[in-house]
């Protein structure tokens, strides 16, 4: 009877523990360095929001957040390396429109960027800004389509590389407005903007975080942001809408894990990306850069990307672009 007895209180004292066991991803998440791969160059806009909420991760998870700079085929070099890297949580990939343009753009891509990630976390949304180089005549919106069309095929504007929203909402423009431009990609703008600040190309549609830093620095002369309506952060300069109605470019920025990540380090990084747009002196560091923070479940992030995918799609086919 005592034998049995034992082996009774054996087997409930592991019953119990089996029941009280935290899943191992889930307790130890991170226990090491995680790299967050970036499809541009160092300086670019992504990489300042990706170094901004790098470090706060770093801080507040006890492990650092690595940023890799993996540049080539607007962001899809950085696409595929996370999409091919295990499914653990200790690679992660900054997600912005590209990769939502990219699925109509590029005729080859060897993933399907949907069905083999996980969203994981909503960071911000952002405009972009049109900058133009000093020494390019227009003053303003209107000055500049009447330039345009006054000189077809005679001007040069810069992309962060093919697929980007810097490079879309430039074809977009050039379809509303009949406007003829020579593209002119680089493997991010903060490469490109050393020859537009020369003249040797002429403008670019960036990211609002570089394209402010430019203005500021007094480097290049803004003309308008893409959002349909004027940005919260730059009041001053007029929404493109204003002179062309009905044009519009919002991006967003989030991050996104390779298909197959467990759930529980999903949630672990979405409730740290939600406290951090929580924290007042790392949003007034987004705002700086011209950033509304947006956060959202990874579900909702998931749908975000999905109806980005397909509004794009509209406009690589309406603009007739495509990439081999």
């Amino acid at each position: 009877m005592l034998r049995i007895l034992r082996h009774g209180v054996f087997g409930l004292a592991v019953l119990l523990g089996l029941f009280s066991a935290t899943p191992p991803a889930a307790a130890a998440y991170p226990d090491r360095p995680v790299h967050w791969l970036i499809g541009f160059s160092p300086g670019g806009p992504v990489d300042i929001v990706a170094r901004i909420m790098a470090q706060w991760l770093s801080e507040r998870l006890g492990q650092q957040f690595i940023v890799e700079n993996r540049t080539g085929s607007g962001g899809n070099i950085a696409a595929a390396a996370a999409i091919n890297a295990p499914p653990d949580g200790y690679t992660l990939l900054f997600v912005a429109p590209n990769n939502a343009i990219s699925t109509s753009l590029y005729k080859k891509l060897p993933f399907d960027f949907l069905r083999d990630t996980t969203p994981v976390a909503s960071i911000m949304q952002l405009t972009n800004m049109l900058v133009v180089s000093n020494a390019f005549p227009p003053k303003s919106v209107q000055e500049f389509i009447d330039y345009c069309k006054a000189n077809p095929g005679k001007i040069t504007y810069a992309s962060s590389g093919n697929g980007t929203s810097v490079h879309m909402s430039a074809e977009l423009f050039k379809v509303m407005t009949k406007c003829d431009m020579v593209h002119v990609p680089y493997r991010g703008s903060a490469v490109a903007f050393p020859d537009i600040i020369s003249n040797k190309v002429q403008l670019i549609f960036d990211n609002l975080p570089s394209a402010m830093e430019q203005v500021k620095g007094g480097n290049v002369r803004a003309l308008g942001v893409t959002s349909p309506q004027r940005w919260p952060s730059v009041p001053d300069v007029p929404a493109i809408a204003e002179t062309v109605p009905g044009f519009e470019s919002v991006g967003f920025y989030g991050i996104s894990a390779p298909k197959g990540t467990p759930p529980e380090v999903i949630e672990i990084l979405n409730k740290a990306v939600g406290e951090a747009l929580k924290d007042p002196k790392l949003v007034a560091k987004l705002k700086d850069v011209g950033g509304l923070p947006k956060p959202m479940a990874p579900a909702e992030f998931g749908k975000l990307v999905a109806d980005e995918t397909e509004k794009w799609r509209k406009v690589v086919e309406f603009a007739g672009v495509s990439v081999d």
